[in-house]
């Protein structure tokens, strides 16, 4: 069988997963890593079916299957971060997703997150307006607003001080380093992790039990009503919030700068986008489909199938790839090719299915209007230096800084 995995584990394929995309998409479809230890799927149509099918890649039980790597008594210690999964609305299937996310959708509709654009405004304005106060004329996309604004909203609807979005960062780090590296969790990793997990767990369950006495206009007061009508329990609660304060910031902290960096590099397009604001929805989506935040999903197959003739074992990772799905040429025309007029982009950025990203319509308010801002403030924006460190994860995609000038 072809392996892949010397590819995969390059430091080159950090910096630009794509190559060794198009390379496995045209030679190997569906292969088994044993570095990411599960079956890596890069064509469009193989990520959309597996991600659509629930019941036979499943999201739930994929933490255990990661910790049963780990020696013996790391594993006895990860009890708690364990139960924290468990309970957790990303890592359920039907019943417990349904009952879940039906309660989240009331907090997420499109017509809800209309109402955040004033706000997610004014956050806007006063980061940028505190890099204008440095007046060196430089700005790291990334510390200056594609972190902190995310952080700052995702908390004040949940109900925490916007402040405190910030202390979410160190927290969000140490938990999200235990999916870095697929199925091959240390323990080392698994101890960060759930010192992590403890406490923000701790954080949230202190702000869960003040809501319970004063109750406010948050996303917290309505699932504690749910707690108390029965139709959650208080740790799906803390876990389902905990999981929304986690993702709620990091997607669309990388969306912001990946997608700074893809208009600057391509100037005709960044122009067309400065003379046509109105293209700025088709433009973000363009972001997603071109480099995708996140590149890469997991599944637990929870029964023997087959995937374009490869055996594919009960128990074993599924990967789907949602950053080679977006580059696949049976889907989009040109996919190597940046478009901010591309028409009929059904990228899988999101996901696909029901574990369709809950805070799309959040994400889908807050880039455009921060995109927006920061081209109408810097008509001269540039970057800073072209040698750019990436992240060495194969889950999340971005710079691990991006320095412009202005």
């Amino acid at each position: 069988m072809i392996t892949f995995d010397h590819l995969l584990t390059a430091p080159s394929f950090f910096e630009n997963p794509y190559p060794t995309y198009d390379l496995m998409r045209e030679q190997a479809p569906v292969v088994r890593s044993e570095a990411w230890g599960g079956w890596v799927l890069t064509r469009y149509a193989d990520v959309v079916a597996t991600l659509r099918d629930h019941r036979r890649f499943s999201n739930r039980g994929r933490v255990d299957h990661m910790l049963a790597h780990v020696p013996e008594q790391a594993r006895a210690d990860s009890g708690p971060l364990e139960a924290h999964f468990a309970a957790n609305l990303a890592h359920a299937d039907p019943p417990d997703h349904t009952r879940m996310r039906t309660l989240l959708n009331r907090a997420f509709t499109p017509r809800q997150m209309e109402k955040m654009v004033p706000r997610v405004q004014t956050v806007v304005d006063a980061l940028l307006d505190r890099v204008d106060a440095r007046g060196d004329g430089r700005m790291d996309v990334i510390a200056d607003l594609s972190f902190p604004l995310p952080a700052t909203i995702i908390a004040e609807m949940i109900g925490a001080p916007g402040d405190d979005g910030m202390q979410f960062q160190d927290w969000a780090n140490g938990v999200n380093q235990l999916f870095s590296r697929v199925g091959r969790a240390t323990a080392g990793q698994v101890a960060t992790a759930q010192q992590h997990v403890e406490g923000i767990r701790a954080y949230t369950l202190q702000l869960a039990h003040r809501r319970r006495s004063e109750p406010q206009d948050d996303l917290m007061t309505m699932l504690m009503e749910a707690v108390n009508q029965g139709t959650l329990s208080l740790d799906e609660l803390v876990s389902t919030v905990v999981t929304l304060f986690i993702a709620g910031h990091e997607t669309t902290t990388y969306t912001l700068a990946n997608g700074v960096l893809a208009l600057l590099r391509h100037p005709t397009q960044l122009n067309l986008l400065r003379a046509h604001p109105d293209l700025m929805a088709s433009a973000v989506e363009e972001i997603w489909r071109y480099d995708t935040p996140v590149q890469r999903g997991w599944k637990l197959a929870t029964e023997d199938a087959e995937i374009d003739g490869h055996g594919i074992r009960a128990g074993e990772l599924v990967l789907p790839m949602p950053g080679a799905a977006n580059r696949d040429p049976a889907q989009f025309p040109e996919p190597a090719r940046f478009d901010v007029t591309r028409k009929d982009n059904r990228h899988v950025a999101f996901g696909y299915g029901i574990h369709f990203c809950i805070g799309a319509p959040l994400a889908r308010v807050e880039v455009p209007v921060a995109l927006a801002s920061l081209l109408r403030r810097y008509p001269d924006l540039h970057l800073a230096t072209e040698a750019l460190e990436w992240r060495r994860d194969v889950a999340m995609r971005g710079p691990v800084r991006l320095e412009l000038r202005y």
